[in-house]
């Protein structure tokens, strides 16, 4: 079951580090409404992580969450280098949320047919909440772009520099043939080729434009581990490993 764990690992670790990025926005959105969305947000994803570690404690009898998502060596993380990155100003953030959650919806859509039952059920359990992320991004995508010409320029070069990060959520792992054998899961070019579908029409009528991605693969290599961020993130636990939270 090694390559289900793979698989369950990386989504779980994304789901976890960009919710713990997104979660810094909490007082500082540039209105009330979006302190509150992104900080639900935030937490959906880090529920959504710990539902992924439950079913790898569960069903593929890994250690409990908490010590999975905390304990862990910095290099056994199996998270995109898309989602470690600062916050940044709040165009990057919003461009890597729409970037991001497009992959995330339409990844959880075909595990909804999985083979694997219990990755299967949560996809379905969570799809709702999926959904309202990606009306959130769809409208700031929209807003913002079709914005002043100040908005317009800051959202393009925000995407511009995002975009090559993106395609680092598509890196195959090294099970990917067997997932794909098994209907575990469609395969991470089958998702890429499905992602930019979705989001090109999306960013066009943002009056937004996607530049060419010469090198699709320069940003991959973030699900072989990552630092400082992960001595950040475990700054409390740490303190006393001993504690019962």
């Amino acid at each position: 079951m090694q390559h289900i764990k793979e698989l369950l690992t990386k989504m779980a670790d994304d789901d976890l580090i960009i919710g713990h990025r997104n979660s810094e926005w909490t007082g500082l959105g540039p209105i009330l409404e979006e302190d509150i969305s992104f900080s639900s947000m935030a937490q959906d994803k880090i529920g959504h992580a710990l539902g992924l570690y439950t079913i790898l404690n569960t069903e593929l009898k890994e250690t409990d969450p908490d010590k999975f998502a905390f304990h862990r060596k910095e290099t056994e993380f199996k998270c995109c280098h898309l989602v470690e990155l600062p916050i940044g100003e709040y165009d990057f953030s919003v461009i890597r949320h729409f970037l991001f959650d497009h992959a995330e919806k339409l990844r959880y859509e075909s595990l909804q047919s999985s083979s694997f039952e219990p990755l299967a059920k949560f996809a379905k359990k969570i799809h709702g909440e999926i959904k309202y992320h990606i009306f959130h991004a769809d409208s700031w995508i929209s807003r913002l772009g079709n914005a002043n010409e100040e908005s317009k320029s800051r959202m393009q070069s925000a995407l511009n520099y995002t975009l090559p990060y993106a395609f680092s959520i598509f890196e195959p792992g090294e099970f990917e043939d067997r997932l794909i054998a098994e209907k575990v899961f469609i395969g991470e070019k089958a998702l890429q080729v499905q992602w930019l579908e979705k989001i090109t029409p999306i960013i066009e009528a943002a009056g937004l434009k996607i530049t060419t991605v010469k090198n699709p693969t320069e940003h991959y290599g973030g699900r072989k581990g990552l630092k400082p961020l992960i001595d950040e993130m475990t700054e409390v636990v740490r303190f006393d490993e001993t504690a019962n939270w």
